[in-house]
């Protein structure tokens, strides 16, 4: 079986767009290919007549420090991510999610941007990125723009990204103030699938005992990342206390779109294991905060 006719490899974000929608179509971006190789043999993806690679293009390479945020290049490795000491002085939940991804040789390969094109709700890069509020850089023939991260989402497995012309550079992360943190935490079946039964992120930022701030996302919660907006006002300013967590509980089961999964879970199960979850992944934020 034959995957591919032509293979281009840009050197610039100019070139990588050129490549993308001049080339002899269809044209497809591939970094760690971890997931995008494993399709096209089994037939979920028909083979592209070029693929692009993007592990050459510098600013889709890179973590660093820009002042106001931290850029994580798209093709970036996982296993990079993990061992970054500006990130992991910056993002626990994010150093958590992407060291419970796949195993550590898929790691070494597989990019944080393939986490999130594959826009699965549940994705752990992607709902770590969601509790931090990052934002997504998009290039396209016409520059480069940035979005909130949420608006890369439009369901299961639908990217709002135009594929056919458009690349994701990479993901800006707001620096650490003192007394904010983040945790990740997730549950998954030991059987080996890939994705998790429940897994949830937190940032928070507090004063003493009050929470001045917090953000929650869980997947899945719905058809895109879910983020739970209702437990953080119900959170937002309060002392903390175990009776405001339980009320932040319920008002994220009441926003949540919990599913039956035939593979994972019901959505009874998943209602239930949730308060456990979302408790201690809250209470290791705001420990680490402190």
């Amino acid at each position: 079986m034959t995957l591919w006719q032509e293979y281009r490899q840009p050197t610039s974000l100019s070139e990588a767009i050129e490549d993308l929608t001049k080339a002899p179509q269809p044209a497809i971006p591939i970094a760690g290919g971890t997931d995008l190789l494993i399709d096209i043999r089994q037939g979920r993806h028909s083979p592209p007549q070029t693929l692009v690679d993007l592990t050459g293009v510098p600013e889709m390479n890179v973590i660093e420090n820009r002042g106001d945020h931290i850029h994580i290049g798209a093709a970036v490795s996982i296993n990079r991510i993990v061992s970054s000491p500006l990130l992991q002085k910056n993002a626990h939940a994010l150093i958590e999610a992407c060291d419970l991804i796949a195993g550590p040789q898929v790691r070494n390969t597989a990019t944080l941007g393939g986490n999130v094109a594959h826009a699965l709700p549940a994705a752990d890069g992607t709902i770590a990125l969601v509790s931090l509020d990052s934002r997504a850089e998009i290039v396209n023939p016409q520059g480069i723009r940035t979005v909130p991260f949420i608006e890369l989402f439009k369901g299961p497995g639908k990217s709002a990204i135009d594929k056919s012309k458009e690349l994701i550079v990479g993901f800006n992360l707001p620096i650490l103030e003192d007394n904010q943190a983040s945790a990740f935490k997730r549950i998954m079946r030991p059987q080996g699938v890939a994705l998790p039964i429940l897994n949830c992120a937190v940032w928070v930022d507090r004063d003493g005992d009050v929470i001045n701030n917090v953000r929650i996302a869980v997947g899945p919660g719905g058809p895109t990342p879910f983020r739970a907006t209702k437990a953080e006002r119900a959170l937002r300013d309060q002392t903390y206390h175990q009776d405001v967590l339980v009320n932040a509980l319920e008002q994220l089961t009441s926003q949540a779109r919990f599913r039956t999964s035939p593979h994972r879970a019901t959505e009874d199960y998943r209602k239930y294991i949730i308060h456990g979850l979302f408790t201690t992944t809250f209470i290791e934020a705001w420990n680490r905060a402190g």
